[in-house]
């Protein structure tokens, strides 16, 4: 989502006071809800020209979903599971193996040897600096392959029907062409969160 504002601040001006483009020559087609095109911005370079790292991107992507896992299955050992607490039989003078306990590994019903434990920690640190120059590499190949559009503002109710509808417009652009059949998908950044007064009367 782009903004006058944000549009404002990605202009130089000239010596006779008029705004010109950035000189890095980056420019991005500005559509409105409709699917029409109002203008172009240039964006910068240091966001939408990197390079792509197929690596980085990897490693924060996995890190990420490392940070978002939720251990849940969980499994007894032998000293946990009910049960079992004394010999199941004398140690000699049977003839069958020696057992301490019913509640072994071996037997059925016993504990689970090296199993999952919720109390697992999957979590993976990654620097900040790398987090950014991933993030702006995926910006800058998603730039470069025309998957993405700049929208001037978009309002969006609770409404089922109305996002519909804006999305159905948008869907004329043609990077857009396709979203929303099978398993093509969009994503939305809005630059801030509105909540009108209704809504904080009513709470979350």
């Amino acid at each position: 989502m782009v903004t006058s504002q944000t549009k404002k601040n990605n202009e130089v001006k000239q010596g006779n006071g008029q705004p010109r483009p950035a000189l890095n020559g980056m420019e991005q087609v500005i559509y409105n809800q409709k699917g029409k095109e109002v203008g172009k911005i240039a964006l910068p370079e240091k966001v939408f020209g990197v390079a792509w790292n197929a690596d980085l991107i990897h490693q924060v992507v996995t890190s990420m979903q490392s940070n978002a896992r939720s251990p849940i299955a969980h499994t007894k050992g032998r000293g946990e599971v009910r049960g079992g607490g004394r010999k199941p039989w004398k140690q000699k003078g049977t003839g069958r193996a020696r057992h301490g306990s019913i509640r072994s590994p071996l037997w059925k019903g016993g504990g689970v040897t090296h199993g999952p434990k919720k109390d697992e920690n999957y979590s993976k640190s990654i620097p900040r600096g790398m987090k950014t120059k991933a993030l702006f590499a995926v910006l800058s190949r998603k730039a470069k392959d025309g998957e993405l559009v700049l929208v001037d503002s978009l309002s969006l109710s609770p409404k089922t029907k109305e996002a519909k509808e804006i999305l159905s417009s948008l869907s004329s652009i043609k990077s857009l062409k396709g979203v929303g059949k099978g398993r093509s998908s969009a994503y939305i950044a809005l630059t801030e969160k509105k909540i009108d007064a209704k809504e904080r009367l009513q709470g979350p």
